[in-house]
């Protein structure tokens, strides 16, 4: 010891400690990192040595990225008992800790080690000392420089302390205990054990701490909660996905690529992811086309279409949304331009409003925002002044349907869910007297009697059913073979033998799927939708009949 007094004494003639100490390399530029030292100042450090530990410190610090959002340092002595030189908040300019370091006076007492341990964990690493909360996952690193043997047991609470996250660094110089050191330091040992016998050796920790903590895993601390993969950087953990997966914005989870946001998809209607590929989707009632990007649609034929929506109390705020969702399902189908189908909308309770006439809206998706716009009104069921307004207004020129003389095609869907409150039967006839072609469609109590008065003829061409809201979604196959001029039966397009394999495989499949989607119906509408089937086949015969 007296030895090692000589050369201390010598090393402080020759140059500054501060200047010897400092360490060289570059600063090491972390994430957050809160770091503590606990320092032993017990009666058995000679000030000699109280000094090295002291230029140690000061020689530290230079290497550390100091401040609030990178590396805090508090500094904690013991001997007997344990003080607080500076907690973590203290300070964010590496002058301020020199100069606390400097003014450092050693308590000079025992050396409860373990006491200075348990304090570290319940005090010096709180959040009110400056810690960051446990959630924000900042690594938390005590480095315990002493010079002897502990007086009191260290292996429970140094054990204690590292399954909080603690970190643990155990710097022994002199005359240190190296089993206590192997208690207290945090695995491996080989990496967080140091017994300083010199100078030299001081400096060579100070590097190889600087190293480590240029290296840092910051996954290894705390529960980072990556879906896939963390990754330690420089500053700090980063959670990474695997390919075809995109980080959410909470930084941790992940979720499959949505390649439809990514690219150029082209889809007519809607997009759907699927792992490293998508493909697009139509609306129900229409088929992707060759070109696996658009849907087919009514674009042969011009047609002017009136849609009258039943907004009266029975059906229900919900429901009422479900119906415009049910006409914009319609729309889908349409090829709506000023040449082409034009599109308006009346609703119907106690009284009759227009929500936009025929010659508003140029665009499928200009119509679909007006229906989502449109606000449910309540109140009665006045149907017959609804297909008044429909003759005398809707259909006119003023109101955007084309002139007669231009032999558009004028369509009139009604939508119902209940009995009309007013007389319907004079409207209706008038309706069909001035060429109007009527379609009614019911839900839920709708009266059949009236659905089939209001229709034009055949009825069961014309009137379809849904038993709620939630199934209106089947009837749409039906009106777009009604009101689609090229899905019709006379529209004109090139009719094959009935005789034909294709033609028989088509009519069977047509057959079932109405019979499946008709067989739960009440109110006999088994035996209208088979009526239908047959008025169909009788018209189709008729037009055979006529080409011989």
């Amino acid at each position: 010891m007296r030895g090692l007094l000589c050369w201390l004494m010598l090393l402080l003639l020759l140059q500054p400690w501060e200047t010897q100490l400092q360490l060289t390399g570059p600063r090491c530029h972390t994430g957050p990192l809160d770091l503590v030292f606990v320092i032993d100042s017990s009666r058995s450090v000679r000030p000699f040595e109280f000094e090295t530990m002291r230029q140690f410190l000061m020689g530290l610090l230079p290497g550390l990225n100091v401040g609030p959002n990178a590396t805090r340092v508090g500094v904690i002595q013991y001997s007997s008992q344990v003080q607080s030189v500076f907690p973590l908040r203290a300070f964010s300019r590496r002058e301020d800790m020199e100069r606390a370091i400097r003014d450092l006076v050693p308590l000079a007492q025992g050396t409860m080690t373990g006491l200075a341990i348990q304090y570290a964990m319940n005090v010096a690493f709180s959040v009110a000392e400056g810690a960051r909360p446990p959630e924000e996952r900042v690594p938390r690193v005590a480095v315990i420089v002493t010079d002897g043997r502990p007086q009191d047991r260290v292996a429970e609470v140094a054990a204690q302390a590292r399954a909080r996250g603690i970190e643990i660094y155990a710097v022994g110089v002199q005359r240190a205990d190296v089993g206590s050191l192997r208690a207290m330091a945090s695995p491996p040992l080989d990496e967080h054990v140091f017994l300083v016998e010199s100078f030299d050796l001081i400096q060579e920790f100070g590097l190889q701490f600087q190293s480590r903590l240029c290296a840092i895993d910051y996954c290894s601390f705390g529960n980072h909660s990556c879906q896939h993969e963390c990754v330690s950087t420089p500053g700090g953990p980063r959670c990474h996905c695997r390919e075809g997966h995109d980080l959410q914005p909470d930084g941790r989870s992940c979720q499959v690529r949505d390649l439809c946001n990514g690219v150029d998809h082209g889809c007519e209607f809607q997009c759907v992811s699927e792992g490293l590929s998508y493909r697009c989707l139509c609306p129900e009632g229409r088929q992707l086309q060759a070109d696996g990007k658009s849907c087919n649609r009514c674009r042969e034929g011009h047609v002017d279409l009136v849609l009258l929506v039943d907004g009266s109390k029975s059906v229900r705020p919900q429901n009422f949304e479900l119906v415009k969702r049910f006409v914009n399902q319609i729309v889908d189908f349409l090829d709506v331009s000023p040449e082409g189908t034009r599109v308006g909308l009346v609703q119907f309770s106690s009284r009759v409003r227009t929500e936009f006439p025929l010659g508003r809206y140029g665009t499928a998706a200009e119509v679909k925002q007006a229906v989502l716009a449109v606000e449910y009104m309540e109140r009665g069921t006045m149907t017959g002044l609804a297909l008044r307004h429909m003759v005398e207004h809707s259909f006119s020129e003023a109101q955007g349907a084309r002139p007669r003389a231009l032999n558009v095609p004028r369509v009139g869907l009604v939508f119902t869910d209940g009995r009309s409150q007013d007389d319907i039967s004079v409207w209706a006839a008038r309706a069909k007297e001035e060429g109007i072609v009527v379609y009614a469609v019911g839900v839920g109590k709708a009266v059949e009697a009236e659905l089939r008065e209001i229709a034009s003829e055949p009825a069961e061409l014309h009137v379809s059913y849904a038993p709620d809201f939630g199934t209106m979604t089947h009837l749409l196959e039906n009106l777009r073979g009604s009101i689609c001029p090229e899905e019709g039966i006379s529209a004109g397009t090139e009719l094959r033998s009935p005789c034909e394999c294709e033609s028989l495989v088509e009519f069977q499949g047509r057959t079932l799927g109405a019979l499946e989607r008709t067989s739960a119906n009440p109110n006999g509408l088994l035996n209208r939708s088979l009526a239908q089937l047959t008025a169909r086949l009788e018209d189709l015969e008729n037009q055979l009949a006529n080409q011989k």
